[in-house]
């Protein structure tokens, strides 16, 4: 787990909005869009359209990752933990 990983997933304890991230980590959103969706790609976060509802598809991180809340999964949670 990369240094930004660990940083991002830190943050997701609870369900998060894109905006809240941006603000508590400070980074580009290019940064921050290309690092979650390898989190999505690892299956360490989940995504969603409102806070209560996960997207079970392929989430479009590019081009509507900004409109959509997340959360550590459990495997997430055990690799951060483990970190």
């Amino acid at each position: 787990m990369t240094e930004e990983e660990f940083d991002l997933i830190d943050e997701l304890y609870f369900v998060q909005s894109y905006d809240y991230l941006k603000q508590e980590l400070d980074w580009e959103d290019e940064k921050l869009l290309v690092i979650l969706q390898k989190l999505i790609d690892k299956e360490w976060i989940n995504c969603y359209s409102s806070p209560d509802e996960e997207i079970f598809d392929d989430p479009d991180i590019p081009n509507k990752g900004k409109t959509y809340f997340y959360l550590a999964s459990k495997k997430g949670l055990l690799e951060h933990n483990a970190s």
